[in-house]
């Protein structure tokens, strides 16, 4: 819907798109107002092999935010979107933009994907950022989308198959907030091509996989 601002604190890659490089257009092309925050500048996402360029430090990102801030542009935030954290101190200064964010605007959400990894490569990010963002980020988010290794993880459980993991959903964000039923929209995760999926939404399955619990998904940064 037009007029939504969305604060995008995400990777950016220079070949290839993951992160900020895949969901500004797609956001902008839908009517959003993008306001990107950069976590990662790769010269590619690490798939393919190896990647050039720098993880900004917390202090950078915090910088860059505060520069938001001063504009006043932070009272007309209508939800923070997150992807790859790089970092504790990095996932800590998003969760303050979230809390400064939902101060000035109770109605704005925290949309989180989860990067931690995926099935064949394990995960790919540093040493207690699963820990962090299972214990800290996911239950201060209103929308996660993990993808199913994240999921089990999560959930604390295998999710195999589509039946099983149907309501592991449910048991992963039980400790966040949950969106009021007034929310009508939320920033769409545009690489995905399935619904993301929020705890408000949940229902019985049906015939078709519940949308939730894909497991597919393109590149994202690491």
């Amino acid at each position: 819907m037009p007029g939504v601002n969305i604060l995008s604190i995400q990777s950016l890659v220079s070949y290839g798109h993951a992160g900020n490089s895949a969901a500004m257009f797609p956001l902008q092309r839908l009517g959003f107002d993008v306001w990107p925050v950069v976590t990662v500048h790769f010269s590619n996402h690490t798939g393919y092999g190896a990647a050039r360029g720098p993880l900004l430090t917390a202090e950078d990102i915090a910088e860059v935010i505060r520069g938001v801030e001063d504009r006043g542009a932070l009272d007309r935030c209508d939800a923070v979107l997150s992807g790859y954290q790089g970092a504790e101190d990095v996932g800590s200064v998003i969760l303050d933009a979230v809390r400064n964010v939902k101060k000035r605007n109770p109605e704005a959400i925290y949309f989180c994907d989860p990067v931690m990894g995926d099935f064949g490569r394990g995960f790919f990010v540093r040493p207690g950022i699963p820990e962090f963002m299972r214990d800290e980020v996911v239950p201060a988010a209103d929308v996660i989308t993990p993808n199913q290794f994240e999921l089990g993880f999560l959930a604390d459980t295998e999710t195999n198959t589509l039946k099983p993991s149907w309501p592991r959903p449910r048991r992963s964000a039980r400790p966040g907030p949950r969106p009021s039923s007034s929310r009508a929209s939320s920033p769409t995760r545009p690489p995905r091509r399935a619904s993301t999926w929020s705890p408000s939404r949940a229902r019985a399955p049906s015939s078709s996989a519940p949308r939730g619990c894909r497991s597919t998904r393109p590149e994202r940064a690491t």
